[in-house]
């Protein structure tokens, strides 16, 4: 297991705390990448329990929009998040960072990222997380290099953690209403504790934030490659359906935002994650043999 440099405390708000610090590492680099624009905090309070600190930067050069949301919640769990969730026990408590970035250039990928903890009442705890790319026009390499990063960063806490969390991935940002997935992947896991791993509670907290501390540099990657190609008109309508798409998804089938609506979140926070422009036309139809086509076949597994 890769060595952390990270004070490892267990204590449900030394979690919160150290979150907290990687907001403000993630923060510090995203700043430093797009070179131009700077993060505004929000400071929030819960009713039931617990707040946050919601950060936006907008108008970069790099970045037309994007948020890196922390927050720590308690309360009673209601009987609608009961059902819809699944939780058991009547408390919880929830930390965690969330990173959505919504680059100008549609040569430049979107990108996402989660690492949060969960407690109940009764002790029951589990880290959940993940990472994944929504390039607007798909390039294998690229996505091979981002899938690459990745691999790197789990086989130094569990040779098996990649190709596991990769399929989760696969499966969980799919968008079944359009029959194509929300990007080229990357990982994806929950209720990850140390009775279904190989890991200790310490290690799988340090797992979490070795992801978000390699985020700038991972996103700095991708984007190098594509920030300074030029671009249309016709690529930004791409740019701005394909925004449409990932909309679509955090609103109907991500189970981050049902957890922050029906918990009594921050609705401004937990919808953070939206872009500035999104477009919908009509059964649209990329013209045959484009980089539209070609990108919408990969996603819909004809590549």
């Amino acid at each position: 297991m890769k060595s952390s440099n990270w004070q490892v405390s267990m204590t449900k708000e030394e979690i919160a705390s150290q979150f907290k610090t990687l907001q403000d590492t993630i923060c510090k680099g995203l700043e430093h990448l797009d070179g131009k624009a700077k993060f505004t905090e929000d400071l929030w309070d819960r009713a039931e329990g617990g707040g946050g600190r919601t950060r936006i930067i907008t108008k970069g050069d790099l970045l037309e929009k994007g948020g890196v949301a922390f927050s720590a919640v308690h309360g009673d769990v209601t009987p609608e998040m009961s059902k819809q969730l699944g939780l058991g026990g009547k408390t919880f408590f929830a930390t965690g960072v969330s990173i959505v970035l919504h680059p100008n250039n549609p040569h430049v990928p979107i990108i996402h990222m989660n690492v949060r903890y969960f407690q109940m009442d009764e002790g029951v705890y589990w880290f959940g997380g993940g990472i994944d790319l929504t390039p607007h026009y798909v390039i294998e390499s690229q996505a091979e290099m981002f899938h690459n990063d990745l691999k790197q960063i789990c086989a130094d806490f569990d040779a098996g953690f990649y190709e596991k969390f990769k399929k989760w991935a696969d499966e969980y940002f799919y968008i079944p209403h359009r029959n194509e997935t929300r990007g080229i992947g990357g990982i994806f896991y929950d209720h990850l504790s140390e009775n279904n791993s190989n890991l200790s509670k310490e290690q799988l907290l340090a797992f979490a934030i070795e992801l978000g501390t390699n985020f700038p540099k991972i996103y700095g990657k991708q984007a190098a490659l594509g920030r300074d190609l030029p671009f249309s008109e016709e690529e930004i309508r791409w740019r701005n359906l394909r925004r449409g798409r990932y909309v679509e998804f955090n609103l109907v089938n991500d189970r981050g935002t049902k957890f922050g609506l029906h918990s009594g979140g921050r609705t401004e926070s937990i919808l953070m994650s939206l872009p500035a422009n999104a477009n919908w036309e009509y059964n649209f139809q990329p013209e045959k043999g484009s980089r539209e086509e070609k990108t919408l076949q990969y996603l819909q597994g004809k590549k």
